[in-house]
């Protein structure tokens, strides 16, 4: 990555963009502080998702920081390509199936014990505005093979109407992100999946409007 440019493009462009445009109402901000590597796992309704995370963590994680993303969207022509690779970070991803579930991990691994965060989002793509789908079981496998490492749950709501699936246009629109304690791995995928479940509809629950509508 070239954390120069990086840095240039989230301080004059995401950050001003994110803090003032759209308004953001953070509850339990302090809890995107963690000490080392960490796995941040949130719903995934917009491309704003990541761009928010990314500046809502401290402003020195900027470097660690690495987007989980799918190769076939993100790596379909060189210039996207080179962008998401080397200013946003991202960890690209095959979505096809065509290897293992271990292979398609081991770039997540390796990323944790270099120290990094990832940024996770188990849906798999892009959903419907403000319409929670269901986890894939990616995130349980990765928890359990790095249990020593914090899963921090974070739900967001309004980005899906900010900057809905296939627009370009930002629409500024008061958005919610709460923060929830950490999770970690509970020795079960099933057991995992359901508290993880749990927790985003219990985070989901703080908004006042109604998350589905």
């Amino acid at each position: 990555m070239n954390h120069f440019l990086r840095l240039i493009f989230f301080t004059l462009i995401i950050r001003p963009i994110i803090l003032i445009v759209l308004g953001l109402n953070i509850r339990y901000q302090d809890r995107l502080s963690p000490d080392g590597a960490a796995i941040i796992v949130a719903n995934h309704n917009s491309h704003l998702d990541t761009m928010v995370l990314m500046t809502l963590l401290p402003f020195q994680y900027l470097k660690r920081i690495r987007p989980i993303a799918a190769s076939d969207y993100f790596l379909r022509n060189r210039y996207l390509a080179w962008f998401a690779l080397n200013i946003i970070g991202i960890i690209p991803i095959e979505r096809s199936g065509s290897k293992t579930a271990a292979d398609l991990l081991a770039p997540c691994s390796d990323a944790l014990k270099n120290g990094d965060i990832l940024i996770f989002f188990p849906e798999g793509t892009r959903g419907e505005p403000e319409r929670l789908s269901a986890f894939k079981s990616g995130i349980a496998r990765l928890a359990e093979r790095h249990p020593d490492i914090p899963v921090i749950p974070v739900f967001m709501y309004g980005l899906g109407k900010a900057l809905p699936r296939g627009e370009w246009l930002l629409v500024p629109f008061f958005c919610d992100v709460v923060v929830g304690q950490a999770l970690h791995w509970s020795g079960s995928r099933p057991e995992f999946m359901q508290n993880l479940d749990a927790t985003m509809s219990l985070l989901s629950s703080e908004i006042t409007a109604a998350p589905w509508e």
